[in-house]
C-alpha cells in the first residue's frame, strides 16, 4: 500500500512555524498536487516526504512505515528539482543512470532502463551531450528521465516546469501524465500554477501559511470551494467576494438586492450564520445592457480584451466586480445589469470564511463530496 500519511505534522525553524498540524493522506498511485503561493509550505512538505528536512513534531508514514527517523536513501523516492540539478561534467546518459550505478544494478538492466527513458522522453540522439549543450526543455526532460529510470514507489516533483516557457510547459504536462499512467507511482507535485494543478492532478491540496485549506478533485476545488481563500486562489480572474446581507429571500449588496430561490433560505437557516459573503465567479455572471428584473446594476470601469472574450470590470456599490463577456460592444462608463445563476453562487460565513454549503437540490453527490479543512 504505497500511501503517504501525515498525522499532526509540524515543521518549525526556531520559532517560525512553516507547517502546522498537517493531516493529509496521499492515496496509493494518485497524482496529488500541492498548490499554493510562495511561502505557503508546499515545498517544505515535499522535502519532509523526501527526508531532506526533519519533522519537528507529528508522524509521517510511507507505505505503512513511520519514517520520521528513516534516511532519505531508504524511502524509495525519486525527486525532480526546480533547478534540474544535473551534473555539468556528465553526458545525458551518465546523468540519467548515475543513481542506478550507485545502486549497482546489472549493466544489462541499466541499459534497458536508459533506452526506455530516452524513448519516453524523446531524448534519443542526445545521449552524449553535456547539459550546457541542451535547451531548458531538454534539461528538464533529462531530470525527469533520471527520476523515471529509478522506478521508485514515490515520485516527487518540486515545480519542475517553472523554468520553461508556456508552450513547453503545456507539452511537458502531458508527458508527466503519460509517465504516471505507465508506472502508476504515488506522485506528489508542487506548483504555484493553478493551470498545472487543474490539468495534472487527480486531487489538489491547497495550502496557505502552513495550513491545508482544501483537499479535493480539481472539479470540486473550482466548483465547490471550501472557503474564501480557495475561491479567490483558483480561477483567473479570481472569484468575486462581496459582503452581503440576507433577509426575506433576498441577498443584498450595499443598497441593491436580488431574490434567491427558497432552497437557499433553507440552507442559510441551517448554517446559523448572521453575516455573509457572496461569492460568484466572473464567468458565471450574465451581463445585460438593458434593465432586467432581479439584477444588480453597476458602472463599467475598464475592459480587458482577451481576443475571443472580454474581462469587464465594473463598480457595484463601491465593490469592483469582474465578469467575463463574449460581446465587445461594452464601453467604460456604461451601466450594465447582471444576474446570478443560483446554482453557481457560493455563500460564505463572514466570520470563519468557510462555505456554508449548498441546497440539497443542487447536490450531485458523486461530484461534490469535498473535504474542507
Amino acid at each position: 500500500m504505497k500511501e503517504i500519511v501525515f498525522e499532526n505534522v509540524c515543521k518549525a525553524y526556531d520559532k517560525t512555524k512553516v507547517i502546522e498540524n498537517l493531516n493529509l493522506t496521499v492515496r496509493p498511485g494518485e497524482r496529488l498536487i500541492l498548490l499554493g503561493a510562495s511561502g505557503c509550505g508546499k515545498s517544505t512538505t515535499l522535502r519532509l516526504i523526501a527526508g531532506l528536512e526533519e519533522i519537528t513534531s507529528g508522524s509521517l508514514y510511507m507505505d505503512g512505515r513511520r519514517v520520521n527517523d528513516v534516511d532519505s536513501g531508504e524511502r524509495n523516492v525519486s525527486m525532480v528539482f526546480q533547478n534540474y540539478a544535473l551534473f555539468p561534467h556528465m553526458t545525458v546518459a551518465d546523468n540519467i543512470v548515475y543513481g542506478l550505478k550507485i545502486q549497482k544494478l546489472p549493466q544489462e538492466e541499466i541499459g534497458q532502463r536508459l533506452r526506455s527513458a530516452l524513448d519516453i522522453l524523446e531524448l534519443n540522439g542526445l545521449e552524449n551531450r553535456k547539459p550546457k549543450e541542451l535547451s531548458g526543455g531538454q534539461r528538464q526532460r533529462v531530470a525527469l528521465a533520471r527520476a523515471v529510470v529509478k522506478r521508485s514507489d514515490f515520485l516527487l516533483l518540486d515545480e519542475p516546469l517553472s523554468n520553461l516557457d508556456a508552450q513547453l510547459r503545456g507539452h511537458a504536462r502531458k508527458e508527466l501524465v503519460k509517465i504516471h499512467q505507465m508506472y502508476h507511482q504515488t506522485f506528489i507535485y508542487v506548483t504555484h500554477d493553478q493551470v498545472e494543478a487543474m490539468t495534472v492532478g487527480d486531487r489538489i491540496a491547497l495550502m496557505h501559511q502552513g495550513h491545508l485549506q482544501m483537499l479535493d478533485t480539481p472539479h470540486n476545488v473550482y466548483n465547490r470551494p471550501a472557503n474564501i481563500y480557495t475561491a479567490r486562489f483558483i480561477g483567473s480572474p479570481p472569484a468575486n467576494i462581496l459582503e452581503a446581507h440576507y433577509a426575506d429571500r433576498q441577498i443584498k449588496v450595499g443598497k441593491q438586492a436580488v431574490r434567491l430561490p427558497e432552497c437557499w433560505s433553507v440552507q442559510i437557516g441551517k448554517s446559523g450564520c448572521r453575516e455573509f459573503c457572496l461569492g460568484v465567479r466572473p464567468e458565471h455572471i450574465r451581463l445585460e445592457q438593458e434593465k432586467t428584473d432581479n439584477a444588480f446594476a453597476g458602472t463599467i470601469k475598464y475592459i480587458e480584451d482577451y481576443g475571443n472574450r472580454c474581462g469587464v470590470y465594473f463598480d457595484l456599490e463601491g465593490n469592483e466586480v469582474a465578469a467575463i463577456a463574449e460581446r465587445n460592444d461594452l464601453k467604460p462608463g456604461k451601466t450594465v445589469y447582471f444576474t446570478l445563476d443560483a446554482e453557481k453562487i457560493h455563500i460564505f460565513d463572514k466570520q470563519t470564511t468557510m462555505n456554508i454549503g449548498y441546497p440539497e437540490v443542487y447536490h450531485e453527490q458523486h461530484l461534490y463530496q469535498y473535504q474542507s479543512i
